[in-house]
């Protein structure tokens, strides 16, 4: 296993005991009373457990907060490498990230604004989210085309002078139920005409904007996944200031790229994280309850099912880690292979994982009593949310095939 720096070994440990000592405790508290109140799909409805905000106050008053950002006026200065243990732990809760300040889509939000964000985005926008005040939205699927090819979109970014406009339809836009939900980052195509990679743009768009309508929420196999939910949001002529446009227009390619690179890192992480607790969940289960006899472990290949999964584990966190490493020493461009490698591979060995907990748990694995049926869901939905495995598997045999360029046979 690959030692993580003192820093990281430092924050880890203080990340540990906070999760053990405040965020454990509350999560199965937090998840019946959440179900109660937010079980439909009535979002303006939906409410936020007032413990959230206080144990959120607490992990900042603890430094625990930002930890994703590599900056040390607003995190602790973490690196990528770094920062993706603490990402594995929080991954074993479904609440963990949103209470240091660590979830998504605003981790990936808060970096764009960070990077490419003019000062007077960072004053509006930026310094809000770092402080937890508001959440926001990264719309950028669309239902009308074949999102797995973002060159696809067709929601309009217009050059209007001193304005742009913004008409179009976004769905699967995570966060959009949140009641602290206040700016989307939408992506749109500006010029057909530009290069393939040159013609779409970011915006930013409050979400009370003239013109924004949040049509409705999306379940996942059912679960709206309140507070939070990923909704569908359309767009009809909204004009906002030229000012909202992130970097120039024509740039949002180039500015995702930025934005995914180190965003996948933490969704990697944060599933690997889940895929632990699934295991651990697994093995418990199996050694406590028998059938037939013998504890569940020793029935049919329950057993060999673990190993399996740790051996899977322990090979998809290397990869991540590695791909982390990639990152900090040379860019994200220079990770391309292995960001795309990651994201097909770990989402797939949570999913294994869990699919086998779930058994071992018998009807107790598809209810609320467990996270396992939550775990899931993250994991079928990790594979299409990034881009499907498939666009992921091209990624890296273009990469890879890009070695044997000019060669010979010979060779």
């Amino acid at each position: 296993m690959q030692e993580h720096s003192k820093r990281a070994q430092h924050w880890l440990e203080k990340l540990d005991q906070f999760m053990q000592e405040h965020v454990e405790p509350f999560e199965a508290e937090y998840f019946q009373e959440n179900l109660a109140a937010n079980a439909h799909g009535d979002w303006l409805a939906w409410q936020l457990n007032p413990r959230i905000n206080a144990l959120k106050a607490q992990a900042r008053e603890a430094g625990l907060w930002n930890l994703f950002l590599p900056d040390e006026t607003h995190g602790q200065g973490l690196s990528t490498r770094e920062y993706a243990p603490l990402a594995e732990r929080m991954g074993r809760s479904l609440i963990a990230p949103e209470l240091f300040n660590c979830n998504a889509p605003d981790t990936g939000n808060m970096e764009v604004l960070y990077h490419f964000g003019s000062s007077e985005q960072q004053k509006a926008w930026l310094e809000p989210l770092l402080a937890g005040d508001i959440r926001s939205v990264f719309a950028m699927t669309e239902p009308a085309v074949a999102s797995s090819d973002a060159t696809n979109m067709e929601t309009r970014i217009l050059d209007d002078g001193d304005h742009v406009i913004v008409d179009g339809r976004k769905w699967w836009s995570t966060g959009l139920g949140h009641p602290h939900a206040k700016v989307a980052i939408v992506m749109g195509l500006t010029d057909p005409e530009a290069a393939r990679h040159e013609r779409h743009s970011m915006v930013l768009v409050p979400l009370d904007a003239e013109g924004v309508t949040i049509e409705r929420m999306l379940p996942v196999f059912g679960d709206y996944d309140a507070p939070y939910g990923h909704g569908e949001v359309s767009f009809n002529r909204v004009r906002v200031p030229k000012g909202n446009v992130i970097g120039r227009l024509g740039a949002g390619f180039a500015i995702a790229q930025g934005r995914l690179g180190p965003g996948r890192i933490h969704h990697c992480m944060r599933a690997l994280g889940a895929a632990e607790k699934a295991l651990e969940l697994m093995i418990q289960r199996g050694l406590s309850r028998e059938a037939f006899g013998q504890p569940l472990l020793k029935l049919g290949a329950n057993g060999t099912r673990i190993a399996r999964h740790r051996m899977a584990i322990d090979q998809a966190r290397l990869y991540t880690l590695h791909t982390a490493q990639i990152i900090d020493t040379h860019g994200v461009k220079a990770a391309a292979s292995e960001i795309a490698g990651i994201k097909a591979v770990v989402p797939t060995v949570l999913q294994n994982v869990v699919d086998d907990a779930i058994q071992v748990h018998g009807g107790g694995g598809l209810s609320h009593d467990y996270p396992l049926t939550a775990f899931y869901a993250i994991a079928r939905a990790l594979r299409l949310a990034d881009g499907p495995d498939e666009v992921h598997e091209a990624t890296v045999l273009r990469q890879e095939l890009k070695k044997y360029q000019g060669r010979t046979r010979d060779e």
